[in-house]
């Protein structure tokens, strides 16, 4: 073992070597520093008078399987500069901790292809030890992102915990970053957003979000010359949910045993788009069968279908014309969640058509949702919140795959 070995395969820099010593499988290398190389840690004056020293052990890079330590006794000095005793800085280790920076350095690569608990077992430390790694160094690079270049976004909430435990996502459509991760859902969830968007001199141009009215009125107060375009996925989501109550309807009133038969096990095959039916499971013709024997669940059916066009029109004439003609239809078929429907439509009309005028949507918001649920389920859940919420925040550099 020499100086500069130290410096080279541990980042120990600007100690000499003392000696090797060998404990129950630890290799610990002692360290000291020259007396002429002691500096005041708090204002770096070199002037100092020497008060003793302080022994300390720090976790090092392991060699093979083998876990290394780093003793060194650390010199206490009194400055004559500026009256403060202390001990001095420790380069190679960051204060109030255990190991050094090249450990953790270590430990943070191999996090990146390892989960926390190989990591820990791997290293033979605790795994509190590896998530407080990760956490920091999370914290470091994604607890404040920058929002100067926002321009279009996406806002959605996601269900964390069972007991209606919401947080509050807005992501950045042009990079695909999720910018901020607020508690609870509704306008207050984006109290904190808005505090941080103000002075940050952004200017948001538009905003794709679903027809939720407190999202709808916070970003219409807080920015009021965004456009609000309501997303393909959720109108399409809200209309599947009506569709399903209305098949659940159907199905009490039937008085027949076929109807029920015919009605039952169907919910799946009518939130399917057509082309996506299985013709080897059969599913186009008992579809087509649950269609034939119920009238108005066959209205509500192609009505859902035909609003799926609204999205394809060449431009925004065509597509008030055929928004407009759909309500007509929709409020004219005398069925109930049909005529709620077009209600509720005509209400975000202009939400509707600022479609084409800013081609957005929340998709990629709906693709990162659904990569955090991944992570959530491949760790069981996070007992630590704010630990998430980095982990979100992070989410658009990461690939997440179920195994199994």
């Amino acid at each position: 073992m020499s100086t500069s070995l130290l410096y080279h395969a541990f980042g120990i820099r600007g100690y000499v070597y003392s000696r090797t010593d060998y404990d129950n499988g630890k290799v610990i290398f002692t360290v000291h520093q020259e007396r002429g190389t002691c500096h005041c840690s708090s204002c770096g004056s070199s002037q100092v008078i020497s008060r003793g020293q302080v022994n300390r052990c720090f976790l090092s890079l392991p060699i093979g399987g083998r876990g290394t330590y780093v003793s060194f006794a650390i010199p206490r000095v009194e400055c004559r500069a500026c009256g403060l005793e202390r001990q001095v800085n420790v380069p190679f280790a960051d204060p109030r901790r255990s190991y050094t920076k090249a450990f953790e350095r270590y430990a943070l690569e191999l996090s990146r292809r390892m989960t926390i608990s190989d990591v820990a077992h791997h290293l033979n430390v605790g795994w509190d030890m590896i998530k407080d790694f990760q956490k920091r160094d999370l914290s470091r690079r994604y607890a404040k992102p920058k929002l100067k270049h926002l321009r279009y976004i996406a806002i959605d909430e996601i269900a964390v915990a069972k007991g209606h435990h919401y947080l509050t996502i807005v992501m950045d459509l042009v990079s695909g970053a999720v910018v901020f991760v607020g508690d609870g859902k509704g306008a207050d969830a984006l109290k904190p957003f808005w505090k941080r968007l103000r002075p940050s001199g952004a200017r948001v141009e538009a905003v794709a979000m679903d027809m939720a009215a407190g999202y709808w009125g916070a970003v219409m107060t807080h920015l009021p010359k965004a456009k609000i375009v309501f997303d393909h996925f959720h109108v399409i989501k809200l209309f599947n949910d009506k569709l399903s109550d209305l098949r659940r309807a159907l199905y009490r009133e039937a008085t027949e045993v076929m109807q029920k038969q015919v009605l039952k096990g169907t919910r799946w095959l009518l939130l399917k788009n057509p082309e996506n039916l299985d013709e080897k499971k059969d599913e186009k013709r008992r579809l087509k069968e649950a269609l034939a024997l119920n009238e108005p669940l066959a209205t509500a059916y192609y009505l859902k279908d035909d609003l799926r066009q609204f999205w394809d029109q060449p431009g925004k004439s065509f597509a008030t014309t055929f928004l407009d003609g759909w309500i007509r239809r929709a409020e004219a078929s005398g069925i109930k969640i049909l005529q709620q429907m077009a209600k509720t439509l005509a209400a975000h009309r202009t939400g509707l058509l600022a479609y084409y005028d800013v081609m957005i949507s929340s998709g990629p918001m709906e693709g990162t949702n659904n990569k955090i649920k991944t992570m959530k389920r491949q760790v069981y859940g996070f007992r630590d919140v704010e630990f998430f919420k980095l982990k979100i925040l992070a989410i658009h550099e990461t690939r997440y795959e179920l195994v199994g």
